[in-house]
C-alpha cells in the first residue's frame, strides 16, 4: 500500500475507508495528529471491536435498528468515533446504488464527509460536560420533532452522557422513550455507573473494549509503514504496553517517539521518552531480589535511577514482570504475545520453573503497596529502595504460620550444606543450598516406617527450604543456608528415639487438652467444633469433618499429633455418620443441666418469687469443694448437682 499524502489535494474520495489513508479536510500546509489524521472512518476500520460490528450489521441487515444507543469503555478506545461512523452508516446514501442505512461504507455516500467531518446539519454533536442542564436537553426535544433537513435521519450524538444534571436526565426521558421515527440518538460516556438506569433501559448498550496489545501493535506498524518511519519492532511494543489498550493514546506517544527520534526509533529512544528502564536490566533487578541480594538490588536500581529512570515506573515494571512470570507458570503460551519481548519470554519462563506462585504473590503484595508508598514519599528514590529491601528479605521466608512454628519449636534447624550438593532425604533429587528462589521446589514424598519413630521436624512436608536467618538473622555478604526438606515419618538423624507418649490418648477429648497444652488454639477449636468422631484406637483415628471444616483438616491433625506424641498417627476421612462433636455433646449436656436445674424444687421456689428470673448456668462442683461458696451474682445454682 502506497503512503499516504499529506494534503488534501491528492485524497480521492474513497481514501478514506482505510486507516492507513488519513483523514479528508486537513488544513492545507498544517500538520494533524496521527490519532486524528488516522481516525477510522468505517466499520472495517474498528480495531477490536468485532461483537458491536457484528451485532450493528445483523441489525441493520434485517431492520432492527434501535432508537438510542449507549457506547461505554475507557479513553480512546473509539466511543466518538463510532457514534460518527453509526450516524454516518444510518444515513447512508449512493444516488442510484444505495438507499438504507448499512455497515458496508466501502465508498462515501453524499453525506458521509459532513458527517465524520461533525459539521452535518442533521447529525447534532453535543458536549454534556458543558451542556449539562435542562436548558439543552429542552432544546433538543423541541428540535426533534421537526424531520432532517436532507438525511435520513436526524441523528443526536451526546459525549460524556454522565455529567448530565438529574433534572436533564429526567427531561430527556420521555422523547429516548418515544421518539420521532427520524430521530435517533448515540450516547458515549466513561462513567457507566452514573447514568440512571432509567436511560440505559431505553437503549441498547454497547461496551467497547480495551484494544489488545497484538492488535495495537499490528495498527501501529502500518501507520508507520504509511508514514514512511521506520521504528523496531521492540519500540512498537513498548508504546503499545504504555498505550494500556488505548488506540489514541497509542498513537500519541507514536506521534512523540517520532518527534523525539529524528530518524529511526528504536526501543531505547521510546524508553528514554518514556523515563522507562531497560527490560533487560529490569529482569536483572528482579533475580537480584528473588536471589536475596539486596545489595545488589540497590546498585542496579541506583544505575537505573542515575540513567533516568522514574522509580514509580522502575517498581511498576518489575510488577508487570511478576505478573509476567506468574503467567508463565500458569498459562506458558502466555508468552507468545506479541506485546512481550524476547528477553522477558526466554528469561520469564527459565524463572516461571523454578519460583512458587507463594513467593510469586507475596512479591507482587509487597510492589503494589510500594508504588503507593514511592508516589506519596518525599523523596521516592529512597521509599523504592526500602521497598526493594523488604522484598529481598521476604523472597526466602516463610509464611507467619510456619514461622510462628518454627520460633515456638526451640529447635536448631537443620542445614544443609552449601557446597556441594546433597541427595535428597528419601534418595532423590539432590537438595542445594542456593537460594529455594532460584531452586524448583522438590516435594518429599511421605515414607511408611512403622519400626522407626519421628522427631518434630521444622519443615513442613514438601515445603521449601526455610533460612536459617529467621532464627539468628542473615550474615553480611555470606551465603544464606536453608533448611533441607524433611520426610514424613522419617527419623531426623542425630535425634534420639522419642519416649513413650507422657499423657496416653484415649479420646478427642484427650486431643482437644494436648492441643489446649501445646497452645495450638487453633487445632483445639478445630477439633472441638469440626471433627465427629467415627472410631477412635491408638495410632488411627476415623472423623467426618463437618461441612465448613478446612480440607486439610485431616492431614495437619495427624500430623501435629505426630509431633506432639512422638509416634505415627493416621487420621483418616470417614463418610460414616460420627458423633456429635464434643461442642454439641457439651451444649446438649448443659441444656439437659439446665432443665434438671429448673426441675428442683428449690431452684422453682426462686424463680416464682423472682418473676423474670431465670437459670443461665449450672456449675458442676468437685467432691471436696466446701458448700460455702457463694454463687455468682448472675447465676441460680442448684443446690443438688446432678451426679
Amino acid at each position: 500500500m502506497d503512503g499516504p499524502s499529506h494534503t488534501d489535494t491528492d485524497l480521492g474520495p474513497d481514501d478514506g475507508h482505510d486507516p492507513a489513508h488519513p483523514a479528508s479536510g486537513l488544513e492545507t500546509g498544517g500538520y494533524r495528529v496521527l490519532a486524528r489524521k488516522y481516525r477510522p472512518r468505517s466499520f472495517d476500520d474498528l480495531v477490536g471491536q468485532e461483537a458491536m460490528v457484528r451485532t450493528l450489521q445483523n441489525a441493520f441487515e434485517t431492520g432492527r435498528i434501535a432508537q438510542a444507543w449507549m457506547l461505554t469503555g475507557v479513553r480512546g478506545v473509539g466511543k466518538t468515533t463510532t457514534a460518527r461512523i453509526l450516524a454516518r452508516g444510518l444515513n447512508h446514501e449512493i444516488p442510484g446504488e444505495s438507499s438504507r442505512p448499512t455497515v458496508q461504507l466501502d465508498k462515501m455516500g453524499i453525506h458521509c464527509e459532513a458527517i465524520m467531518d461533525g459539521r452535518h446539519v442533521d447529525v447534532i454533536e453535543m458536549d454534556a460536560a458543558s451542556h449539562t442542564g435542562i436548558d439543552d436537553i429542552r432544546e433538543i426535544t423541541e428540535a426533534a420533532r421537526y424531520r432532517p433537513a436532507s438525511a435520513r435521519y436526524k441523528v443526536y450524538i451526546i459525549d460524556e452522557v454522565h455529567m448530565l444534571s438529574k433534572a436533564a436526565f429526567n427531561g430527556l426521558l420521555k422523547t429516548l422513550e418515544e421518539p420521532p421515527e427520524h430521530v435517533k440518538f448515540i450516547f458515549a460516556t466513561t462513567e457507566i455507573r452514573k447514568v440512571p438506569v432509567t436511560v440505559l433501559s431505553r437503549c441498547q448498550r454497547f461496551d467497547l473494549r480495551r484494544i489488545d496489545a497484538d492488535k495495537l501493535v499490528g495498527l501501529l506498524r502500518r501507520i508507520s509503514a504509511a508514514e514512511s518511519v521506520e521504528i523496531s519492532d521492540e519500540a512498537l511494543a513498548l508504546i503499545a504496553r504504555a498505550g494500556e489498550g488505548s488506540a489514541r493514546d497509542s498513537l500519541s506517544l507514536l506521534d512523540q517517539a517520532i518527534a523525539h527520534g529524528q530518524g529511526p526509533v528504536a526501543a531505547d529512544d521510546v524508553r528514554d521518552m518514556l523515563g522507562l528502564a531497560d527490560r533487560a536490566r529490569v529482569i536483572d533487578l528482579f533475580q537480584h531480589l528473588m536471589k536475596g541480594d539486596a545489595g545488589a538490588a540497590m546498585a542496579e536500581f541506583r544505575a537505573q535511577y542515575d540513567s533516568g529512570a522514574d522509580p514509580v515506573v522502575v517498581l511498576s515494571d518489575l510488577a508487570e514482570f511478576t505478573h509476567l512470570v506468574t503467567r508463565l507458570k500458569i498459562v506458558p503460551s502466555a508468552g507468545d504475545e506479541a506485546s512481550v519481548t524476547e528477553a522477558e519470554r526466554r528469561r520469564g519462563r527459565e524463572l516461571a520453573d523454578t519460583l512458587s506462585l507463594r513467593i510469586l504473590s507475596r512479591t507482587w503484595q509487597i510492589l503494589l503497596k510500594g508504588v503507593a508508598e514511592v508516589q506519596a514519599a518525599p523523596k521516592p528514590h529512597l521509599a523504592a529502595d526500602m521497598v526493594l529491601v523488604r522484598i529481598a528479605y521476604a523472597a526466602d521466608l516463610p509464611d507467619p504460620e510456619e514461622a510462628l512454628k518454627l520460633l515456638k519449636s526451640g529447635q536448631p534447624l537443620p542445614v544443609a550444606a552449601p557446597a556441594t550438593p546433597q541427595a535428597g532425604p528419601a534418595g532423590g533429587a539432590p537438595v542445594s543450598g542456593s537460594n529455594p528462589a532460584a531452586a524448583p521446589q522438590m516435594a518429599a514424598p511421605a515414607v511408611s516406617q512403622p519400626q522407626q519413630t519421628a522427631a518434630p521436624s521444622s519443615a513442613p512436608v514438601g515445603g521449601e527450604p526455610r533460612l536459617q536467618a529467621l532464627a539468628g538473622g542473615r550474615a553480611a555478604g555470606g551465603p544464606v543456608a536453608m533448611a533441607a526438606p524433611q520426610v514424613e515419618d522419617a527419623p531426623a538423624p542425630g535425634h534420639a528415639e522419642p519416649q513413650e507418649e507422657a499423657v496416653p490418648l484415649r479420646s478427642l477429648a484427650d486431643c482437644a487438652a494436648l492441643a489446649a497444652e501445646k497452645r495450638d488454639i487453633r487445632l483445639k477449636v478445630e477439633i472441638e467444633r469440626q471433627m465427629r468422631l467415627v472410631r477412635f484406637e491408638p495410632g488411627r483415628i476415623e472423623i467426618q469433618p463437618v461441612p465448613e471444616a478446612d480440607p486439610d483438616l485431616a492431614g495437619r491433625f495427624g500430623r501435629k499429633l505426630g509431633e506432639w506424641t512422638g509416634r505415627r498417627w493416621i487420621v483418616s476421612v470417614s463418610r460414616t455418620q460420627g458423633r456429635p462433636t464434643l461442642h454439641e455433646e457439651r451444649e446438649a449436656n448443659q441444656r439437659q443441666l439446665l432443665s434438671d436445674a429448673k426441675s428442683e424444687p428449690a431452684v422453682a421456689a426462686l424463680l416464682e418469687a423472682f418473676p423474670g428470673a431465670k437459670v443461665v448456668d449450672v456449675r458442676m462442683q468437685a467432691p471436696d469443694d466446701g458448700l460455702d461458696m457463694p454463687p455468682a451474682e448472675d447465676d441460680i445454682e442448684s443446690e443438688n448437682p446432678a451426679p
